[in-house]
C-alpha cells in the first residue's frame, strides 16, 4: 500500500481522497437537511472505488472506540447515501449489513430484513448535517425491536454540534458554511440551486 493508498486517519487525508475523484463539489446546493451551501461532498463518488472504499471504512472502524465495537451485532444504513459506506463497515467488522428504506417518508426495514430482539446496531452514515435523517433512522430501529448503541459516519458536516441521543464517531468533520432558506448569501443565491441528496420534498 503506497503512502497515497494508506488508512485516512485526518481531515486532510479525507479531502485528498474525496479530491482525487472530484467529490468534492463547488456550486450552490440545497442539501437533505434543506439547508443550502456552496460546497457538497459526493459520497456516491467517492465510494464508487471498493479500494477507496475500504480505506475510508477501515478509517471509520479504526475511529470507533474498542468497546463499542465488541458490542455490535449488526449494521444498520440509512437508504441511499449509507448504504455502501455501511457495507463496507460491515465487511471491515465481520458482521451483517442492512438499510432502512423510507418509501412512504417514514423509515422501516424492507426486503427480509429483520433484526434479533434486542439486537445492538451501529447505525452508518455517510454524511451528518443536522442529524435529522439520523435520529430518524434511530427511532425506526427501535421501533424495529433493535437498539442503536452508537453512530458513526464520513463525515460530520455539524463540526461535533449534532445530538443523535447517541455516542457519534465521524471519520472527519468539515466546517463548510451552510445556510436556512431565509439567510442565503447573494453571491450564493445567484447560482442555480441542485439538489443532490436523497430527502424527498
Amino acid at each position: 500500500m503506497t503512502a497515497s493508498e494508506s488508512i485516512p486517519k485526518t481531515v486532510e487525508d479525507v479531502l485528498t481522497e474525496f479530491r482525487s475523484c472530484g467529490a468534492l463539489l463547488e456550486g450552490h446546493f440545497k442539501l437533505s437537511s434543506g439547508k443550502h451551501s456552496g460546497h457538497y461532498l459526493q459520497c456516491a463518488r467517492v465510494l464508487m472505488n471498493p479500494a477507496r472504499a475500504n480505506r475510508l471504512a477501515q478509517g471509520v472502524v479504526n475511529a470507533i472506540p474498542d468497546e463499542v465495537l465488541s458490542k455490535v451485532d449488526v449494521v444498520v444504513s440509512p437508504a441511499m447515501g449509507g448504504i455502501i459506506v455501511g457495507q463496507e463497515i460491515a465487511r471491515v467488522l465481520n458482521k451483517d449489513s442492512m438499510f432502512l428504506e423510507r418509501p412512504d417518508g417514514v423509515f422501516h426495514l424492507r426486503r427480509g430484513f429483520a433484526l434479533e430482539p434486542g439486537a445492538k446496531v451501529l447505525m452508518v452514515e455517510d454524511v451528518v448535517t443536522t442529524g435529522l435523517s439520523s435520529r430518524e433512522a434511530i427511532a425506526a430501529i427501535a421501533k424495529e425491536g433493535g437498539e442503536v448503541i452508537a453512530e458513526c459516519s464520513l463525515i460530520d458536516r455539524s463540526m461535533g454540534t449534532v445530538d443523535l441521543g447517541v455516542p457519534f464517531f465521524p471519520l472527519a468533520a468539515f466546517n463548510f458554511a451552510t445556510y436556512d432558506e431565509d439567510s442565503i448569501p447573494p453571491e450564493l443565491a445567484a447560482i442555480a440551486v441542485t439538489k443532490p441528496g436523497s430527502r424527498k420534498e
